[in-house]
């Protein structure tokens, strides 16, 4: 499953209102292009546990999990348990 479309709309909404959605490409570097700083880092995380019911580790919150949507989709992917029909 992808989660691309939520997370880029949420950073969209979020984080950079001033952007278009194809200026965010999936591995554009949130942090290094001051999009997110650590207190964003924090908001994502919230997000996302509330978002998707999961409890994200402390130890997970590194900015390699969540410095662009292709990572935060990765880690989503890793955490979020999938449904076996």
């Amino acid at each position: 499953m992808t989660y691309h479309a939520s997370i880029k709309q949420f950073l969209l909404d979020e984080f950079a209102r001033d952007m278009r959605p194809e200026e965010i490409e999936d591995d554009f570097d949130l942090i290094g292009n001051n999009v997110i700083d650590s207190l964003g880092l924090l908001k994502i995380v919230a997000w996302l546990e509330n978002r998707y019911g999961i409890s994200i580790d402390v130890m997970d919150t590194v900015p390699e999990n969540f410095n662009s949507v292709t990572a935060i989709n990765a880690y989503l992917e890793r955490v979020i348990p999938t449904k076996v029909a």
